[in-house]
């Protein structure tokens, strides 16, 4: 474990939102600042906290279930998605507040709410409390100086009053997923994007905001951000053991919504050559439409590649029927594995990802280079990126139309090219160089490093005092 830095353990409370993708660089934030010596609560639902109280059972970390999903459903019980977050707000900020007031007068008051900008009553609980507050954006850079504008047009009612982040004008036009329970298309903006964009509230409120990712890889979103807020860089937050190495134990990110099939996956990926793998695998979240499915399915069955392809257990049934066992030569077909070791192992060449902000920074951690295929939101910027700022992928490109499929004819390309064509050794260069610097910048005093350990020493109580005043 790495030596603490404080002479007394100070005490944060961090809350994180529902979704894998949401909790685990959190959590993995939650370690860090607990190998430095500070006492840690993680502040979520019932079921949450149950899944990581089992895997992370010698963790220095302790759970608070602030709101019991269990008996009410979760996101699929009375009024979907929506229901979900007017229970988990009414219920979890009267808990979050009482759990936090009840260690007033103990040896660790909690000095600071680490939360989830997506929630949008965090910051409340802050300024009630007069506690410190850091909204943890879960996304890139890159994005929410993409989404800011739309925040000042619907929340401020007014234009940004500085120039945009000069990458906006040059994105593709981003697609939205359909959340009936959020409510019914009214304005310009669907109500997922009126949702999301209330992070910004929260931004504004805090003490800091910090960021899962690192300088070197956004120095421009950056470097505009902070015009505007206290904006930190604490990431990439993958499990140690893939980066520096320096806090104990530390290989796993300790939250799943599916069992993985590791021993099967690292088995079947031993016999293999090395960079002759293609892994696919498009998150906890997506939900690939039979078609895209069945696209992907011909452009491996096509080919003479390699693959390890992740069908999560609802989508199991949109496989071709006789997929499996045409491909059982060349291809593994699985429904859940460890990302990580996966693309961690000699035997990947290149990863068919959705793009997602978590997959995107462990694909840049580990060196394996990219075929993009985003479906949503936040993946449709990640991708660009990928490909035409950072250079380290290719984007599959999409038909035109609602669907947005992308033909088998199109990634079977993009696979040759990342694996065998004269681009893809540019490519390998450039993610070798990001994953260098992925690491140094999480090691002893990389910037990221630096960073937490400056965020760590700004909760003396003067230090906050000051910041209360000047906000």
């Amino acid at each position: 474990m790495e030596q603490g830095r404080v002479e007394k353990a100070h005490h944060i409370v961090v809350l994180a939102d529902q979704g894998q993708g949401h909790i685990n660089p959190m959590l993995q934030f939650s370690k860090r600042l607990a190998s430095k010596g500070i006492k840690i609560t993680v502040a979520t639902t019932l079921s949450n906290a149950k899944s990581m109280k089992a895997t992370l059972s010698d963790s220095m970390i302790t759970f608070e279930s602030i709101y019991n999903d269990c008996s009410e459903g979760g996101v699929v019980g009375p009024g979907g998605f929506k229901g979900f977050l007017d229970r988990f707000h009414a219920s979890g900020s009267t808990n979050l507040t009482k759990f936090i007031l009840d260690h007033e007068q103990t040896e660790h008051p909690v000095k600071c709410l680490v939360y989830d900008a997506n929630i949008p009553w965090a910051s409340k609980i802050t300024t009630q409390l007069g506690i410190a507050g850091a909204a943890f954006f879960t996304q890139s850079c890159a994005t929410a100086a993409t989404y800011y504008p739309m925040y000042c047009e619907v929340y401020v009612k007014t234009p940004i009053s500085m120039p945009s982040f000069p990458i906006v004008t040059g994105l593709p036009k981003l697609r939205f997923p359909n959340l009936p329970s959020l409510g019914c298309n009214t304005g310009r903006y669907p109500p997922i994007i009126i949702h999301i964009l209330g992070q910004f509230d929260n931004f504004g409120k805090a003490d800091w905001v910090l960021f899962n990712s690192f300088d070197k890889l956004e120095e421009e979103a950056v470097d505009w951000m902070k015009k505007i807020w206290n904006a930190v860089t604490i990431g990439p937050t993958l499990p140690s053991f893939y980066l520096d190495k320096r806090v104990e134990n530390d290989n796993e990110y300790g939250f799943n919504i599916h069992k993985p099939n590791s021993s099967n996956c690292t088995e079947w990926l031993d016999n293999k050559k090395t960079g002759s793998v293609v892994y696919i695998s498009f998150g906890s979240a997506a939900n690939l439409s039979a078609e895209q499915i069945t696209e992907v399915a011909d452009a491996l069955r096509q080919s003479n590649i390699m693959f390890l392809w992740v069908v999560k257990p609802d989508e199991q049934s949109k496989l071709p029927s006789d997929f499996t066992k045409e491909t059982s030569g060349k291809g593994l077909v699985v429904t859940w594995c460890s990302q990580l070791e996966v693309l961690a192992h000699h035997a990947i060449g290149c990863f068919i990802s959705h793009c997602g902000w978590n997959s995107t920074l462990e694909a840049i951690s580990l060196g394996v280079p990219i075929v993009a295929m985003p479906q949503i939101l936040d993946q449709i910027i990640n991708a660009h990126f990928l490909e035409k700022v950072w250079g380290v992928g290719l984007l599959a490109k999409a038909n035109e139309g609602e669907k947005g499929v992308t033909a088998s004819e199109e990634i079977y390309r993009c696979i040759r090219e990342v694996l065998e064509g004269e681009r893809g050794q540019t490519i390998r260069k450039n993610i070798t160089s990001l994953k260098e610097l992925a690491k140094e910048t999480i090691d002893t005093s990389g910037s990221s490093d630096k960073h937490i350990d400056e965020f760590i020493s700004q909760l003396d109580p003067a230090y906050l005092r000051h910041r209360s005043n000047y906000n």
